[in-house]
């Protein structure tokens, strides 16, 4: 009986793509400017609701955002999306556009906008969501302290 070959083909075997849905992660860091005001009621409502953040000099935030996409991996990378895609996206649809400014002036897309960490969590998935182009885009967070932040699951969050 001829002895067996420990020689390994030259031919490259395709690498295993584990199958599943996953949730990635990109963190971003912007700062900005905002004061959180009602045109429409007095001051003294603003003041109550608001306290010192309806200070008419404004007030800032070292703001953090985390963007989560789901999906599955591809079968030729591993990935779901290239993170460093994935922060070009994140730069482009909003740190570009927020960082070192005034959210109630400077930005485009808030402008008539009270800018409340929930209402920025839903503004930022409308420049968001049409960029990714692989996976879904799954939750915005956005952290305005380490104590404080909101997340949003998009308009249809129990749509899969």
């Amino acid at each position: 009986m001829p002895a067996k070959s420990t020689r390994r083909s030259s031919a490259a075997r395709r690498p295993r793509v584990l199958a599943g849905t996953v949730f990635i992660t990109r963190q971003v860091h912007f700062n900005s400017a905002h004061r959180l005001h009602n045109p429409t009621k007095s001051q003294k409502w603003n003041e109550q609701q608001y306290g010192l953040c309806t200070n008419p000099h404004w007030h800032g935030h070292n703001y953090v955002l985390e963007v989560t996409l789901k999906g599955r991996p591809d079968p030729d990378t591993g990935y779901i999306v290239d993170l460093s895609e994935l922060k070009r996206i994140l730069h482009r649809a909003v740190v570009d556009k927020c960082d070192h400014r005034n959210l109630n002036s400077e930005v485009d897309f808030l402008r008539g906008v009270i800018p409340s960490t929930e209402n920025l969590v839903i503004a930022f998935w409308g420049q968001i969501e049409p960029l990714i182009k692989q996976g879904s885009l799954y939750r915005v967070r956005l952290y305005e302290t380490p104590r404080n932040f909101a997340d949003y699951f998009g308009p249809n969050p129990h749509a899969s």
